[in-house]
């Protein structure tokens, strides 16, 4: 069993923090290698609490085994106001192709998610061609409140992960009063909201390893099997609104 201790993962019960069986997920002809996995936050705060729960979530999902990359949205342009090729805009895109699953983290603001959170969302393609760069990946969504406990933003986050056609997993996190939840070193405090956010990063790498080798017969659907591809690239083309 791997060492939680190795991982930085302080307050996790060892004896209960049980490693994926992939056998038993994985489907015939799995390539094996480890769920790549993308993390958003939707905050440019220096003390960022969506940034913090972020990087919690990068801990767990690395001792549950999987390859994970978190996305800086510092210099993102926003949406329309610059060029695809943008570096930002490119390395946004590459990780979301790269990508078999994702966490989207946002705080709750006015009632909502973020701008930021949603800006890094709307640059990434409903359509490349007549391909979906995010059809059929997992996605775990989770926010952070500065007061009492609120479900906006998530709920927000899962129409979108709906639209995309994402696999949006059942578990979800909420942390309320997030300043009062993490210490000064940036470290997330033991709680129920950590052990919730923790069964969310279980539940996802659970789903990613379920999904990700029957995505594409998963989806598949008639409508678009009586569809041309040329046909399908001009009705989900964005340029022409």
């Amino acid at each position: 069993m791997m060492d939680a201790i190795a991982f930085d993962l302080p307050h996790v019960d060892l004896a209960q923090l049980a490693p994926i069986d992939a056998g038993a997920l994985a489907a015939p002809g799995d390539p094996g290698h480890p769920p790549r996995i993308l993390i958003l936050y939707g905050s440019l705060r220096e003390r960022s609490y969506s940034r913090l729960l972020a990087e919690e979530a990068d801990r767990l999902l690395r001792w549950y085994g999987c390859d994970v990359r978190m996305f800086d949205p510092h210099g993102l342009p926003l949406p329309d106001d610059a060029a695809p090729d943008h570096p930002k805009v490119g390395e946004l895109r590459g990780l979301a192709d790269w990508s078999e699953g994702m966490v989207w983290v946002s705080p709750e603001r006015h009632g909502a998610m973020t701008g930021i959170m949603k800006a890094q969302i709307d640059w990434i393609p409903l359509a490349q061609g007549a391909r979906r760069p995010t059809q059929g990946k997992t996605l775990a969504v989770m926010q952070v409140c500065g007061g009492s406990q609120s479900f906006n933003a998530v709920n927000q986050l899962r129409v979108l992960g709906r639209w995309m056609r994402m696999v949006t997993i059942p578990n979800q996190s909420s942390v309320a009063k997030a300043y009062q939840e993490f210490d000064e070193a940036g470290r997330m405090k033991p709680s129920a909201y950590y052990q919730r956010v923790v069964d969310v990063c279980e539940e996802l790498v659970k789903f990613t390893w379920l999904v990700r080798g029957r995505s594409a017969y998963l989806t598949d659907r008639y409508s678009e099997r009586v569809e041309t591809d040329e046909a399908l690239s001009r009705r989900v083309d964005q340029r022409a609104i």
